[in-house]
């Protein structure tokens, strides 16, 4: 490998790295506005009948599985299990040479885990806030991060989808 591809590499995984600096830095903002902002529980309608912002807390994992369980083992349960995504992200953005496409993804879920599993150790639980509806029909709150979880793991479902059998098969040896 030349020195200009090595940089380049280099280079790139920075960038993608910054790229998950940015989704930390705006999902614990935005969740530092809402506890500032919104007793715990408190409602403030931003669309009628389509969108609100709601203070809550979830202890359990993504749409509050596990949350109504009462063990202290929980919040130490999905704690460590974000720290062996964060290393797994991680490794595989930093070993790999990914396609603009799966590194996008994987520093958006990166940016996204690490926002909540600060949350998860200040405080036990994780800060949602962002609540869509339509009539009777209620999307589970949540927050910046776990939307760049989303667009991220959408970034790399595309990018297997893109994959011929060929380039797939190298990309697994």
């Amino acid at each position: 490998m030349t020195e200009s591809l090595a940089q380049q590499i280099t280079n790139r995984r920075m960038a993608y790295l910054v790229l998950a600096g940015l989704v930390l830095l705006a999902d614990q903002i935005t969740k530092r506005m809402i506890v500032a902002e919104l007793a715990l529980g408190e409602v403030r309608t931003i669309i009628p009948e389509f969108f609100r912002l709601t203070h809550t807390r979830n202890r359990g994992a993504a749409f509050g599985l596990f949350a109504d369980l009462d063990s202290p083992w929980i919040s130490v349960f999905l704690s460590g299990f974000a720290a062996v995504a964060l290393v797994l992200v991680l490794t595989l953005l930093w070993r790999n040479h990914n396609t603009h496409t799966a590194a996008f993804g994987l520093g958006l879920i990166l940016g996204g885990a690490a926002g909540n599993l600060i949350d998860r150790l200040q405080t036990g639980s994780v800060v949602d806030f962002l609540e869509f509806h339509i009539g009777q029909f209620y999307w589970p709150a949540f927050n910046v991060a776990d939307s760049a979880i989303v667009v991220g793991a959408a970034a790399l479902i595309f990018h297997v989808l893109r994959q011929s059998p060929e380039e797939y098969s190298r990309s697994e040896a």
